[in-house]
């Protein structure tokens, strides 16, 4: 059994009275009283309860998404939700490229540029993907797997972007 905790900023996740929602099990659930201070209950999870997973509604902001970063990099598996419609909407929006690893533009050398078969100027991934998994909800019963964010994400940003799974349920 996992230490899970739950950052329920808007009572999605366990409900909304003082008693969480049974289907969380043995989860601790951690309100947010004001959705602005989000970023730093997810820091106080990791600092005051020592949890194995964090499960996180709606990463929408920089601080939060500066969050998310920190507790990976410390060890913490993470789950959370970010609004988009797939893998690109991330790619491209600047507060929550961070998840993915970010995205810089990088110059290379004549030579490099020409044995990779591309133009000077690049973009390429900056860090390493704060989620190890991404799964993209299509259509209700249909999801899009990045099993590899970080090769998703690098084939993407080189125009050889393919669809590692699409799974769907009938």
């Amino acid at each position: 059994e996992k230490r899970v905790i739950i950052i329920d900023t808007s009572n999605e996740i366990a409900g909304d009275s003082d008693i969480p929602h049974s289907g969380i099990g043995r989860a601790r659930r951690m309100q947010v009283a004001k959705t602005e201070l989000q970023h730093q209950v997810m820091i106080e999870a990791v600092e005051n309860h020592m949890p194995e997973v964090i499960i996180i509604d709606e990463i929408g902001t920089e601080l939060e998404v500066l969050a998310a970063r920190t507790i990976a990099e410390k060890g913490v598996q993470l789950v959370g939700t970010t609004h988009g419609n797939c893998l690109e909407n991330l790619i491209k929006n600047p507060p929550l490229s961070d998840l993915i690893g970010g995205i810089q533009y990088v110059t290379l050398s004549d030579d490099e540029a020409k044995r990779r078969g591309t133009q000077k100027s690049i973009l390429e991934r900056k860090a390493y993907p704060a989620f190890e998994i991404i799964i993209e909800i299509n259509q209700q019963n249909s999801w899009t797997i990045h099993e590899e964010v970080q090769n998703s994400v690098d084939l993407f940003l080189r125009g050889n972007f393919l669809v590692s799974q699409v799974r769907q349920f009938s």
